[in-house]
Order: C-alpha cells, then sequence, then structure tokens
C-alpha cells in the first residue's frame, strides 16, 4: 500500500525528518551546516534526502541569512557577442548555488552604469557582477560598500571588490607581431573609440610592436573605429579613398575585423592572398568566417565564470580572489607572408 503518511508533490523538510527519525530543526541546521550532531544522526539525514530527492528551497535558506540569492549584472551591450560570452561563463558559474541573475544594460555610458547599480541594490541584490563600462573606479569602489561588486577592464582588490583586468596592450603587441613575422611593413590599424581605455592600450600596443621592429609609425593607416562590424567596414574604405598602402590590417575587435572583411571582398581584395587581417577578442563566430580569423583571443567565457565564482566567495565572507588565463594569438586563415 502506499504510504497514506506522505503529502503528494515534492518531499519536503517534514517528510525528510520523519524519514530520518530526527526533528525538522535538527534537519534544517544540518543544512545549513550549524548542527552539532552525531555522524549516525547526519548519514540518516543525508540518505534520506538522497532517498527522497529532497530539493532545499534556496530561496527560503537565503531569507533566513539575510540574502536574496540574486546577483546583479551589468553589461553595456546586450546585443553583443563578447558580451553574450562573458554572460555564458557568468551563467554556469551561478549553476547549483541557488543565486540567480539579474541583467541590467549600462550602454557604455557612466551616469547610466552607476543608475543601473542603484537600481540593482534597491533590488537587494547581494552583489553586482560589472563588465566593463565608463565608471571611475573611485565610484566603483563607493557602490562596494554597500555590496560586493566584481568589475571587468579595471584593476582593483579590496575586501568588498575585485578586478580583472586584461593586458591588452600585450595582445594588441603579439598581434602586430605576428604581422611582422610575416614580412609585413605597413601595417594598418583600425582602432577602438579613442575615449576608451582598452583601446588606447591596444593602440599602444600597436605601435610598440612597430617602433621595437625599427619600422615608422604612420598615423595616416591608424584609422578610429568604434568596435562595430559597420566601424570596420568605413575605416577600410577611409584608408582606400585616402589611397594608402599596406599589405596588413589589424582590428581592434573581431566585429570591427568582420566588417574590413566586407570591404576588402567587396573590392575584390583576396584576404590572405593580398591583404593579411588580424581581430582581437576570438568571438565564436571568428572561426566560421571566411576564411577563419586570426586573433587575438581573450578568455571571455573565463572571465565570466571566474569572476562569479570570486563574487561568490566575497558574499560568503572568504578573501577576494581569482586568475584568468592569459591572452594568446589564434592563427587561423586570414594571414600569410606577405608576398
Amino acid at each position: 500500500m502506499a504510504d497514506s503518511s506522505r503529502s503528494p508533490g515534492p518531499s519536503t523538510l517534514m517528510d525528510v525528518a520523519r524519514q530520518a527519525g530526527v526533528s525538522p530543526s535538527t534537519v534544517s541546521r544540518i543544512l545549513n551546516g550549524t548542527a552539532k550532531v552525531s555522524d549516525d544522526k547526519r548519514q540518516a539525514v543525508l540518505k534520506a534526502i538522497e532517498a527522497m530527492n529532497f530539493a532545499p528551497n534556496q530561496m527560503a535558506q537565503g531569507l533566513k541569512k539575510g540574502r536574496s540569492m540574486t546577483i546583479g549584472i551589468v553589461v553595456q551591450d546586450i546585443s553583443s557577442p563578447f558580451f553574450d560570452e562573458t554572460l555564458r561563463g557568468v551563467d554556469d558559474g551561478l549553476k547549483g548555488t541557488g543565486f540567480a541573475s539579474v541583467i541590467v544594460s549600462g550602454h557604455w555610458n557612466a551616469d547610466e552604469e552607476a543608475e543601473r547599480i542603484r537600481l540593482l541594490l534597491a533590488r537587494k541584490v547581494d552583489g553586482i557582477i560589472l563588465l566593463s563600462g565608463r565608471m571611475a573606479d573611485d565610484t566603483v569602489l563607493n557602490f562596494s560598500t554597500q555590496r560586493p561588486i566584481v568589475s571587468t577592464g579595471r584593476a582593483l582588490k579590496t575586501r568588498t571588490a575585485l578586478g580583472f583586468k586584461m593586458d591588452n596592450e600585450y595582445g594588441a603587441y603579439l598581434a602586430v607581431h605576428h604581422l611582422i613575422e610575416l614580412g609585413h611593413r605597413h601595417i594598418a590599424f583600425i582602432s577602438g573609440p579613442s575615449n576608451n581605455a582598452d583601446a588606447d592600450e591596444r593602440l599602444a600596443g600597436y605601435k610598440r610592436a612597430l617602433q621595437e621592429a625599427s619600422l615608422p609609425v604612420d598615423e595616416n593607416l591608424i584609422v578610429e573605429g568604434n568596435y562595430h562590424e559597420a566601424s570596420g567596414m568605413l575605416a577600410m574604405n577611409r584608408l582606400f579613398d585616402t589611397h594608402q598602402h599596406f599589405t596588413a590590417v589589424f582590428a581592434a575587435n573581431d566585429l570591427s575585423a568582420y566588417g574590413a572583411r566586407l570591404a576588402l571582398y567587396r573590392k575584390g581584395i583576396r584576404v590572405p592572398d593580398d591583404i593579411s587581417l588580424v581581430g582581437f577578442d576570438d568571438l565564436p563566430g571568428s572561426s566560421y568566417t571566411t576564411p577563419p580569423l586570426t586573433t587575438i583571443r581573450q578568455p571571455l567565457y573565463d572571465i565570466g565564470r571566474i569572476a562569479t565564482q570570486a563574487l561568490l566567495r566575497i558574499i560568503n565572507g572568504e578573501a577576494a580572489c581569482g586568475e584568468v588565463p592569459p591572452l594568446e594569438l589564434i592563427v587561423r586563415e586570414t594571414t600569410r607572408r606577405v608576398r
């Protein structure tokens, strides 16, 4: 016969207590890690949990600890595959933790980012992940006194704030050094926006590689973009319109490289036979361009996952720490030795 003492539906804490022969409060304290009980009693509870497929209510446990069990995430452009890959890492970092995420967009505007963080604080999130952005470090540190913050794109390390900053200058240096090793001496650069720290560092890396090879930095070969596909296409067209001579192009991100590739295609210029092309980011789509794009890999997924794990450690009162893999050159089929 069926056990009439059990109610239909998912198992409850009361069901587990009855099965293990202990009080409900003992089960609760064992789940929260605060119970001082015999090993036999603990094992009985754990066996009952497994046998009854009991899933404790994470939200209820969080409320008892004064938590909302939510993490706020501030991205800059929710349509960008750059942030999409990082968010995938964040999502995997939250799996099995009982935490849910609330995602808002700052649109590369410092005031809007600050407003979004105030909104998240009003919703009582337990911590915030800030993916890049324009806010000053001091502003981020001030917000971190209210809730822990882990940010990408900046170097921070306090009790309640941690930053993960990639070496953009080195990444750009790797890209241009690769082209120089292939014999290229006239290398155009499609930069990011001039008011962006990452873009400034990539420009510095471009120039350092040229200078170390005793090659001149030709300002006419540097065209500003804005990290979007259209700007890469327009930048290439400006280089053609001003009749610049170059055998290779380094684009400050993969999206700009995609636009540059389209402009080259429309001009009947073959990649890499006529002009070599390098991007920066290694977005998922870069393996499937025609031809597949040589680029600098940013560990976007790892950044999201490690940033999430670091934030959860801070929330749990542990030391803020974490390290992401370095940038690396990924050589595919858009670069070749100059003829």
